[in-house]
């Protein structure tokens, strides 16, 4: 039987944040070496209302939605903090990059930040410099993206391919298997 490999899958990682909210794009797939395709940051000022910079953070999702077209979009999922005001920008800030996502019906995957650490460093509990080294190491990088938002906004996609890819094909396969199933002949026991 011959080994079929899986297409290669374009996702956009999104480390949300009000005032630095990581962005960045990696392709590839499982078993096979990954690939950047592009980072950065979308930054905003504090000196400017929440509601303008939620303006220009859909800007710029939208922008690289746009330029890099992703197969599905990765995003921090929250966990509380103790700073509420901090959580609630960094919500708001994910809020509007699902929107952007699913005005435009790309699939929209949220992971843990102990998932994604796990993921890239094998440790659940990992700093950001140990996730930074990992992201250079699994993309073949000669520098570690900075600022740390870029680095963990790669993790992000890196832990998508690396398991929601995984997860969707196991969906997928479910899902055949219980069409297949619903229209198979029944067997009956007597």
């Amino acid at each position: 039987m011959r080994s079929q490999s899986q297409p290669a899958l374009r996702v956009l990682g999104i480390d949300p944040g009000l005032t630095r909210c990581g962005m960045g794009v990696v392709e590839g797939s499982v078993g096979r070496p990954l690939s950047l395709v592009d980072v950065g940051v979308v930054r905003t000022t504090s000196s400017l209302p929440v509601w303008e910079r939620l303006v220009t953070i859909e800007k710029g999702v939208d922008a690289w939605l746009d330029e890099h077209r992703p197969d599905a979009v990765a995003v921090e999922r929250m966990f509380a903090r103790s700073d509420v005001s901090t959580i609630m920008g960094t919500a708001q800030a994910a809020g509007v990059a699902m929107v952007c996502a699913a005005r435009r019906d790309i699939p929209v995957a949220l992971h843990t930040p102990s998932e994604v650490k796990a993921a890239v460093s094998g440790n659940g509990r990992a700093d950001k410099a140990q996730v930074g080294l990992m992201v250079t190491r699994i993309l073949r990088l000669e520098a570690m993206p900075k600022p740390a938002d870029a680095a963990d906004a790669l993790a992000l996609a890196i832990t998508h391919i690396w398991r929601g890819g995984a997860q969707s094909r196991l969906e997928a396969a479910v899902a055949a298997q219980a069409r297949l199933e619903m229209h198979s002949p029944r067997k009956v026991l007597r």
